[in-house]
């Protein structure tokens, strides 16, 4: 019987919209109105064709054609079309051209069939080959599993389909001991896929898994609150599962996440995501994060992106003390002024006081982020500030200099004029500076010294990653110094490595191992000195040393040249 051209749209929509794939194969040369009778009739003639003349089980031999519709249409492609003989001519196709049973399967299990031709079996095209990845999904798809599903499983662990039927069933029903029925055990295995393969060690950790799940499922009656079906406990066994990324400890969760159960009906996994991503923004333990959202779960429903807050509104609204509040403001006003809540993490981290509100927040105090709001209207303005948004939206490139003003937001600088000051000095566009930071921060420079760094020096993050990487290594492994130096001379990552840094400094060592210079010079004398008063001290050192400097740095050009 025909399908509906509504219910052709549906599932090309689907397909389209839900694995990312490619277009459809061109269908052009069939009129519209016959393509859903065309798939219909192909993916019904696939059905008999893998049934009847390759023996597989009628269902999944239906599995397979319903669900590879890519596949199918590939074939469509290859053939003339006429509405009272296609049938006919689709089954004699497949008479006498035999598919590639691989591709159909893997597609139809939930792949994206852009990664199909990737992870087929060299020299196999049918399961009479090889049926070890057939027989372990009809296991799976035995006890329930979702055929269109199973290709989470393989993406994530492989090496389930590689197990016989038999040791599958075994796992399955050996978890369901645990009192949970079928459509739990499906869930949480689509959820941690690792443990329908554990053994060993790893085997004990599955144990302390399932411990904590029986304890929310059962003990804390978690199951009422799940409809009945395969989706539903996916999505709930994937916001646990959320927590357990975090690194929160397997057997030792079920007493807390069953108290706070009400979070993984409540709020969908992408809050949980954000909520976990925002207070991990502050440096802490990633566990630290996990333990926080179920102990203070009433967190979760706060919107930390889209209010403003003064940052010396908000650090005396947390209980910063007077005399703290003005070492503070004297060590970093430029972080000081406003900024968006959703910036807080890094404004705490930029005045080192992250791991401090953290704290705050982890002993009963996250009702202070509920409570918070501007003491009036004009609370942390800065006159400054505004004048030079006024300048940048009158500037020939107004988005590209917001755009770096919000990535100065972004790692703790506030809206003062300081901020626009540093503002004038940075070159690149958001995403490079963004880029360039990151890796000063990778490096090792401590993220509050590095904001202090672009305070004095923004130049330093006017270069390339693998220009600053070079620096460094240069600063720490030739020169024997430490990172903590940059925060002395940040100065010293804006001059040229080749043609400044290492003659001058190498220059220098020679002087020294000769014995000629017994003053030792800091670096930051030794590379910021005009050449004009570097050479007068080497003739100061000894008479011959400015000719010597000369001569160095003739062959180290002729060298480069």
């Amino acid at each position: 019987m025909p399908i509906s051209n509504s219910l052709f749209t549906i599932l090309t929509h689907h397909f389209s919209t839900t694995r990312n794939l490619s277009k459809l194969p061109n269908l052009s040369k069939i009129p519209g109105k016959y393509r859903p009778q065309a798939i219909h009739e192909a993916q019904k003639a696939l059905t008999e064709y893998l049934h009847t003349t390759r023996t597989l089980p009628f269902t999944y031999a239906e599995h397979i054609a319903k669900n590879s519709l890519f596949s199918v249409s590939n074939l469509i492609v290859k053939l003339e079309f006429s509405p009272t003989e296609f049938s006919k001519s689709f089954q004699r196709f497949l008479r006498y051209h035999p598919i590639n049973e691989f591709e159909f399967f893997f597609e139809s299990i939930g792949l994206d069939y852009s990664e199909v031709n990737d992870i087929l079996p060299a020299n196999k095209f049918f399961f009479s080959e090889d049926g070890t990845v057939l027989n372990a999904a009809c296991a799976l798809s035995g006890f329930g599993f979702p055929w269109n599903m199973l290709g989470k499983l393989y993406k994530d662990e492989v090496s389930i389909f590689s197990r016989s039927s038999e040791e599958l069933k075994a796992r399955l029903c050996g978890f369901k001991e645990y009192g949970l029925s079928n459509i739990s055990v499906i869930g949480i295995c689509l959820a941690f896929p690792h443990v329908l393969c554990g053994e060993g060690e790893l085997g004990s950790e599955i144990d302390a898994l399932f411990d904590d799940l029986k304890r929310v499922f059962l003990d804390f009656d978690l199951v009422s609150s799940i409809e009945g079906n395969v989706d539903a406990w996916y999505e709930v066994c994937r916001k646990i599962r959320v927590f357990y990324d975090l690194g929160c400890v397997r057997g030792t969760m079920g007493e807390l996440m069953g108290r706070s159960k009400h979070v993984f009906i409540e709020y969908s996994e992408e809050v949980l995501v954000q909520k976990a991503e925002y207070f991990c923004r502050f440096g802490v333990g990633k566990e630290d994060v996990g333990l926080l959202l179920l102990q203070s779960p009433d967190i979760l429903s706060l919107d930390l992106e889209t209010p403003v807050v003064s940052v010396l509104g908000f650090l005396k609204h947390f209980g910063l003390d007077t005399e703290e509040l003005m070492l503070v403001r004297q060590k970093y006003p430029y972080v000081f002024g406003r900024n968006k809540m959703a910036n807080l993490p890094n404004v705490l981290r930029a005045l080192n006081l992250h791991e401090w509100f953290f704290d705050k927040i982890k002993s009963g105090s996250h009702q202070l982020l509920a409570n918070y709001v501007l003491s009036d209207p004009d609370e942390g303005l800065d006159r400054e500030f505004r004048d030079g948004l006024d300048k940048i939206r009158c500037s020939r490139t107004p988005i590209h200099n917001m755009n770096k003003l919000n990535f100065l937001h972004g790692i703790g600088f506030g809206e003062n004029a300081l901020t626009m000051k540093v503002l004038a000095h940075l070159h690149g566009t958001s995403s490079e500076l963004q880029e360039r930071f990151d890796c000063l921060l990778r490096l090792g420079v401590k993220f509050s010294n590095l904001c202090m760094m672009l305070r004095s020096t923004p130049k330093v993050i006017n270069q390339r990653p693998e220009t600053i990487e070079h620096k460094v290594n240069f600063l720490c492994h030739e020169m024997g110094s430490s990172l903590e130096y940059l925060d002395i001379f940040p100065a010293f990552l804006c001059f040229d490595l080749e043609n400044r840094i290492k003659p001058r400094y190498s220059f220098h060592m020679r002087l020294m191992e000769k014995g000629l210079c017994t003053k030792p010079y800091s670096i930051a004398s030794i590379i910021a000195t005009s050449e004009k008063n570097f050479v007068a001290r080497l003739s100061g050192i000894h008479p011959d040393a400015p000719k010597k400097w000369s001569e160095y740095i003739s062959h180290k050009k002729s060298q480069g040249s």
